[in-house]
Protein backbone atom coordinates (compact mmCIF):
# COMPACT_ATOMS: atom_id res chain seq x y z
CA UNK A 1 0.00 0.00 0.00
CA UNK A 2 1.23 3.41 -1.08
CA UNK A 3 0.24 6.32 1.39
CA UNK A 4 1.46 9.91 1.42
CA UNK A 5 3.54 11.53 3.90
CA UNK A 6 4.94 14.97 4.71
CA UNK A 7 8.23 14.75 3.59
CA UNK A 8 9.11 18.56 3.84
CA UNK A 9 8.37 21.76 5.48
CA UNK A 10 9.06 25.23 6.48
CA UNK A 11 7.05 26.40 9.10
CA UNK A 12 6.12 29.82 9.33
CA UNK A 13 8.25 32.55 6.93
CA UNK A 14 7.10 36.07 5.70
CA UNK A 15 5.88 36.45 2.07
CA UNK A 16 8.65 39.12 1.23
CA UNK A 17 6.48 39.31 -2.67
CA UNK A 18 3.44 39.02 -4.09
CA UNK A 19 3.59 39.14 -8.24
CA UNK A 20 0.52 39.00 -9.91
CA UNK A 21 2.26 39.25 -13.58
CA UNK A 22 4.59 37.11 -13.08
CA UNK A 23 4.50 33.25 -14.02
CA UNK A 24 3.55 31.16 -11.60
CA UNK A 25 4.84 29.28 -8.67
CA UNK A 26 6.54 30.30 -5.42
CA UNK A 27 10.58 31.84 -5.62
CA UNK A 28 12.19 30.43 -2.36
CA UNK A 29 15.60 30.98 -1.02
CA UNK A 30 17.97 28.36 -1.99
CA UNK A 31 19.24 27.85 1.63
CA UNK A 32 15.61 27.23 2.88
CA UNK A 33 15.20 25.06 0.02
CA UNK A 34 18.07 22.74 0.69
CA UNK A 35 17.55 22.83 4.72
CA UNK A 36 14.09 21.88 3.89
CA UNK A 37 14.95 18.82 1.04
CA UNK A 38 12.78 20.94 -1.16
CA UNK A 39 14.39 20.73 -5.37
CA UNK A 40 13.02 23.02 -8.10
CA UNK A 41 10.02 22.16 -9.59
CA UNK A 42 8.47 20.37 -6.45
CA UNK A 43 4.53 20.74 -5.84
CA UNK A 44 4.61 22.27 -2.43
CA UNK A 45 1.07 23.24 -0.80
CA UNK A 46 1.37 26.57 0.64
CA UNK A 47 -0.75 27.64 4.01
CA UNK A 48 -1.09 31.38 4.80
CA UNK A 49 -1.75 32.07 8.21
CA UNK A 50 -2.83 35.07 8.20
CA UNK A 51 -6.36 34.48 5.88
CA UNK A 52 -6.64 30.72 6.17
CA UNK A 53 -6.09 30.14 2.21
CA UNK A 54 -4.14 27.04 0.46
CA UNK A 55 -2.78 26.79 -2.22
CA UNK A 56 -1.25 24.14 -4.59
CA UNK A 57 1.94 25.48 -6.97
CA UNK A 58 5.43 24.36 -7.44
CA UNK A 59 8.89 25.78 -6.64
CA UNK A 60 11.50 28.40 -8.21
CA UNK A 61 14.69 28.73 -6.62
CA UNK A 62 15.38 32.30 -5.37
CA UNK A 63 18.60 33.89 -4.62
CA UNK A 64 20.62 32.40 -1.60
CA UNK A 65 20.80 34.47 1.51
CA UNK A 66 17.97 36.31 0.16
CA UNK A 67 15.15 35.49 2.63
CA UNK A 68 12.81 35.42 -0.68
CA UNK A 69 9.52 33.58 -0.05
CA UNK A 70 7.36 35.46 -3.17
CA UNK A 71 3.77 33.78 -4.58
CA UNK A 72 3.88 34.58 -8.07
CA UNK A 73 0.89 34.78 -10.61
CA UNK A 74 -2.53 33.16 -9.69
CA UNK A 75 -1.35 32.87 -5.95
CA UNK A 76 -0.32 36.06 -5.54
CA UNK A 77 -4.33 36.59 -5.13
CA UNK A 78 -4.36 34.53 -2.20
CA UNK A 79 -0.99 36.14 -0.32
CA UNK A 80 -0.31 39.73 0.85
CA UNK A 81 3.26 40.58 1.75
CA UNK A 82 4.05 40.61 4.96
CA UNK A 83 1.79 37.19 5.48
CA UNK A 84 3.34 34.41 7.12
CA UNK A 85 3.00 31.18 5.49
CA UNK A 86 4.05 27.52 5.64
CA UNK A 87 5.11 25.85 2.97
CA UNK A 88 4.67 21.48 2.96
CA UNK A 89 5.71 18.74 0.71
CA UNK A 90 4.16 15.50 0.80
CA UNK A 91 5.95 12.24 -0.93
CA UNK A 92 4.32 8.88 -1.89
CA UNK A 93 6.13 5.83 -0.30
CA UNK A 94 5.10 2.32 0.83
CA UNK A 95 3.61 1.88 4.06
CA UNK A 96 5.99 0.25 5.68
CA UNK A 97 8.82 3.02 4.82
CA UNK A 98 7.05 5.36 5.92
CA UNK A 99 6.67 4.29 9.34
CA UNK A 100 10.44 4.88 9.78
CA UNK A 101 10.78 8.39 7.58
CA UNK A 102 11.91 11.18 8.85
CA UNK A 103 10.77 14.61 7.17
CA UNK A 104 12.93 17.27 7.01
CA UNK A 105 10.86 20.27 9.03
CA UNK A 106 12.38 23.65 9.82
CA UNK A 107 11.57 26.63 11.49
CA UNK A 108 13.50 29.84 10.38
CA UNK A 109 13.32 33.11 11.83
CA UNK A 110 9.91 34.85 10.23
CA UNK A 111 11.11 38.45 11.05
CA UNK A 112 13.89 37.97 8.16
CA UNK A 113 13.39 33.88 6.80
CA UNK A 114 16.98 33.51 7.88
CA UNK A 115 18.36 29.79 9.14
CA UNK A 116 18.53 29.97 12.78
Amino acid sequence: MQIQVLKSKIHRVKVTDADLNYIGSITIDRNLMEASNLIAGEKVQVVNINNGERLETYVIPGKRDSGEIALNGPAARRVAKGDIVIIIAYAQMDFEEAKNFEPSVIFPDETNNTLV
